[in-house]
């Protein structure tokens, strides 16, 4: 295409850089938060108004800041859950069934252990905790292992078996803590019993423990993916899986290995958020609302570039919109779902900005030729 005396061309990238990838997704959020400024406008609310209202509630309120890193946790735990089969060529769209699975187990530790009638029950944290959350990894990676079972032994497509299994999930969750299910809340809600108050998580620095934890993991899983045999294994399987298997490497083995993992971190995502975060510390009835919100650990994965480091960045970014769209909805009498709105631009923007991840534009000069005529004279 030419412009002027200018040609423009797309060139697939050969490479791409750390700061690059940032410049793009940087980009591709100015775009979505002008884009997102039409629905403003429309309401007729100043955007920069509300965007300043946004951000300082979720980056720089108090009660703001600690309510967007328990979102960010939350949705970390969900990005490993999709990464870990993603570096593998494979998705994983079974974080919702995971971390209810998860959270049912960890619950289920403490109704074993009388915990059901009372938030004063006298328990012992230092046992009790620990078993929730060894419960939450185990309840998760079962879950998420029958999806591995059938790609490995009998190439099932995973996304089909993961999206049936969080069904599944949702409707167990029901019938558990319905009324006159197991986990029921004792004074007839419908919700889980809630946790006693001696199970509350450690809160350090005001921040839950499992926020570390999260930290930790990321740099653990990127030091598993760059530097040991079976990360390098997993990237070599999803990279080329005929070249893998011809280098001896077990497809069976790499799909169980990553949806155990998986699930385990799908596991841990509803530990933290039903048994961690202040204020919540029981199995809440809203199923579709907390399946929907881990499904943005896809797109978390999916920016990142599958590196569980740079995704902290992009949940800090996701769990203060989503925090702070849900606050400036109710001060500025928005209507319903203005936080679902904002996320679902900012992934469609970021995604398609995705694009330049592949191709860059380049412009180009085109040359004058200076076409000069001779004559010869005659004699």
């Amino acid at each position: 295409m030419t412009i002027g005396p200018y040609t423009v061309k797309l060139a697939r990238r050969e490479r791409l850089s750390g700061w690059q990838a940032g410049l793009i997704s940087l980009a591709a959020i100015v775009v979505a938060l002008l884009l997102f400024s039409l629905i403003f406008l429309l309401a007729h609310v100043p955007p920069l108004d509300a965007y300043r209202q946004i951000f300082s509630y979720a980056f720089a309120n108090e009660y703001g800041v600690l309510l967007t890193f328990n979102r960010a946790i939350f949705l970390l735990f969900a990005t490993f859950a999709f990464i870990m089969p993603y570096k593998a060529g494979l998705w994983n769209i079974g974080m919702a069934g995971q971390l209810y699975m998860g959270a049912l187990a960890a619950f289920a530790v403490v109704f074993a252990f009388g915990g059901k009638e009372s938030i004063n029950a006298p328990l012992n944290p230092a046992l009790v905790i620990p078993l929730m959350v060894l419960a939450a990894l185990i309840g998760g990676a079962l879950w998420a292992f029958i999806a591995g079972f059938l790609k490995g032994r009998l190439d099932v497509n995973e996304i089909v078996v993961t999206m049936l299994l969080n069904f599944i999930a949702f409707w167990f969750v029901a019938h558990m803590i319905k009324e006159g299910g197991p986990f029921m809340n004792p004074q007839g809600r419908g919700e889980s019993f809630a946790l006693p108050k001696t199970l509350h998580a450690p809160m350090i620095f005001g921040v839950p423990y499992t926020g570390y934890l999260a930290l930790l993991l990321a740099f653990f899983l990127e030091f598993l993916f760059r530097k040991t045999q079976i990360g390098y294994q997993i990237r070599a399987f999803g990279k080329n899986p005929a070249a893998a298997r011809y280098a001896g490497i077990h497809p069976y083995k790499i799909a169980v290995l990553v949806f155990l993992l998986g699930g385990a971190f799908g596991g841990l995502a509803g530990y933290h958020y039903f048994g961690a975060v202040p204020g919540v510390y029981k199995i809440a009835r809203t199923y579709g609302y907390f399946g929907d919100l881990s499904n943005y650990g896809i797109i978390c994965g999916l920016i990142s570039l599958g590196s569980p480091v740079a995704a902290i960045p992009v949940a800090l970014l996701f769990g203060g919109l989503s925090i702070g769209g849900r606050f400036v909805q109710g001060k500025l009498h928005m209507g319903f779902g203005l936080d679902y709105a904002l996320l679902g631009v900012l992934m469609i923007t970021l995604v398609g900005f995705q694009f330049f991840y592949r191709y860059t534009i380049t412009w180009q000069k085109r040359e004058e030729t200076l076409h000069v005529a001779v004559y010869r004279a005659e004699p």
